[in-house]
């Protein structure tokens, strides 16, 4: 699928090895990480799961037990979560830096650098930020069209994919005008959740594009 994205971006003109790439944790491989190094990617974060091993200086335990004894560093410049940035080593991926970090007094997450550079702990947060609101982005979305589901295979995923570009544009289209503009796209997705009737409110804005008669 990539490789097509990439193939598709480049006849306009647009290389997005460029862009940053987020995943979570389901997508996590060897194979997968390779596989994107040779199509040029250079920023990839990934979410890293709970029973990976990483030995850290000298000391090697699971990741469910990294996060629970891990000392974080309260938040830093560029960073307004607790936080630890470190190397590891691991069976599977090798030398590799790894971002723990707390959302809550009680959990804590990691992330593993996949990127062809050795980011800092700023840089990986940043790019993170960015996956969770594109995510909470589109779980609004599903609910709005009432998507239970976008299968990732097949023609599922064309569907999937044109859905996401067709709402996205949507909510650019909202945000040029006036009663939008001064909301970002999160915040025309949670009025356009409240909305009783999706398809009156299309016609009201949009009117003859839209219209269902």
């Amino acid at each position: 699928m990539l490789t097509q994205l990439k193939t598709a971006f480049l006849r306009e003109g647009i290389d997005i090895t460029q862009l940053p790439l987020t995943m979570d944790s389901a997508y996590v491989s060897q194979e997968l990480r390779e596989r994107l190094h040779q199509l040029g990617f250079i920023d990839i974060i990934i979410a890293g799961k709970s029973n990976y091993v990483f030995t850290i200086d000298g000391q090697k335990w699971d990741a469910s037990t990294w996060k629970k004894v891990m000392m974080l560093e309260e938040p830093t410049w560029g960073i307004d979560v607790p936080s630890c940035r470190i190397w590891a080593d691991s069976p599977t991926f090798g030398s590799l830096i790894l971002f723990f970090f707390r959302k809550s007094t009680t959990r804590s997450y990691y992330l593993m650098n996949f990127s062809q550079r050795a980011l800092r702990g700023a840089e990986i947060w940043h790019i993170w930020k960015q996956h969770h609101a594109i995510e909470y982005f589109w779980k609004i979305m599903k609910s709005i069209f009432q998507i239970r589901s976008m299968q990732l295979q097949g023609d599922g995923l064309y569907t999937a994919l044109l859905i996401k570009v067709f709402a996205y544009l949507l909510a650019l289209r909202l945000q040029a005008q006036g009663v939008f503009s001064k909301l970002t796209l999160t915040e025309i997705m949670r009025k356009l959740r409240r909305e009783e009737d999706l398809r009156d409110f299309l016609v009201t804005h949009f009117h003859a594009p839209f219209s269902i008669a």
